[in-house]
């Protein structure tokens, strides 16, 4: 365990954060179980990736991109409040369709390398020659992330984002005062999905330097791990919905962390991926069980020697 592994556990974990962001909106904020996120990340990276090496500017590829990842969004959200079926399957449904939009777009590839200047080749201009990628992708995920919860402050500051999280708090109160539920859940998640699709495009750019198809299989548990390690560590009471976000973001980047060093011990193997990431999710989910448990001890104890 080195400095340069942490280094690279944060760099993956601050771009990975951006996914983490979009999945604490749906199932905190919005109250719903989408799975879309598993096809959602990877349209991104396939959406940008191919427009990139046609030639369009990274920029506006990477925006194509976060507005494909809204239209997953949109797709899933009518099949919850246009046709009435569940979540869940919405968003399952959603994701099975986009696998094979996904291949459509990568023209029958698995696999598409980038081949033209991305963001990271534009930002990589902005430091002095020799920077390290893992110093790049870190500083461009820092003040992604940084815009993103200001702009999601905001925006749920206003009355349409109260709106939205009273759908999410109380389906049947928000309707009682005359809120539309069903617009406003198709808007949280196409806004979810587009900042997933926006996560799977930078890590395409920065960290894979190419667009895979299945390179949203488990994302949905990566998210949801990140989200519970930011809420088991740092939220202990109510805070503002900034330091929320924040701390959904520092959960995401404490867990690329752990698995970056989890991979440095001589006797894992990069094929125990999965197995390590089962064993994070499961202590994570554990945690507010233990949390509960040594608090009520602590309770009984100082109930005894007050006896």
């Amino acid at each position: 365990m080195t400095f340069a592994t942490i280094l690279s556990g944060a760099a993956q974990g601050i771009l990975w954060a951006i996914l983490t962001i979009g999945v604490y909106l749906t199932f905190r904020i919005l109250d719903v179980a989408d799975l879309t996120v598993e096809g959602s990340f990877p349209l991104g990276a396939s959406v940008c990736v191919v427009l990139i090496n046609t030639g369009v500017n990274p920029f506006l590829a990477t925006l194509i991109a976060v507005l494909c990842g809204a239209l997953a969004g949109l797709m899933t959200g009518v099949l919850i409040t246009g046709f009435k079926i569940p979540p869940i399957l919405s968003g399952i449904l959603t994701m099975i369709a986009l696998y094979s939009v996904n291949i459509r777009i990568m023209n029958d590839k698995a696999t598409v390398h980038i081949g033209a200047d991305s963001v990271k080749t534009w930002f990589a201009g902005l430091f002095p020659a020799g920077t390290k990628s893992n110093t790049l992708s870190l500083t461009a995920g820092l003040i992604t992330c940084v815009l993103i919860v200001a702009a999601l402050y905001v925006f749920f500051g206003t009355e349409l984002g109260c709106a939205i999280r009273a759908t999410g708090s109380n389906k049947v109160m928000a309707r009682a005062m005359g809120i539309n539920t069903d617009v406003n859940i198709i808007l949280g998640l196409m806004i979810s999905n587009a900042l997933i699709a926006l996560s799977g495009s930078m890590i395409a750019q920065f960290d894979y330097g190419s667009a895979l198809v299945n390179m949203g299989q488990g994302t949905i548990v990566i998210g949801l791990a990140s989200v519970i390690i930011g809420e088991v560590l740092f939220i202990h009471r109510r805070h503002s919905f900034a330091y929320k976000l924040g701390a959904v973001i520092a959960g995401a980047v404490i867990y690329r962390t752990i698995i970056a060093c989890a991979l440095t011990l001589p006797w894992l193997k990069a094929t125990d991926l999965k197995l390590i990431t089962a064993v994070i999710v499961a202590i994570a989910l554990a945690l507010p069980v233990f949390k509960s448990k040594a608090a009520a001890v602590k309770s009984r104890r100082s109930n005894k020697e007050a006896a």
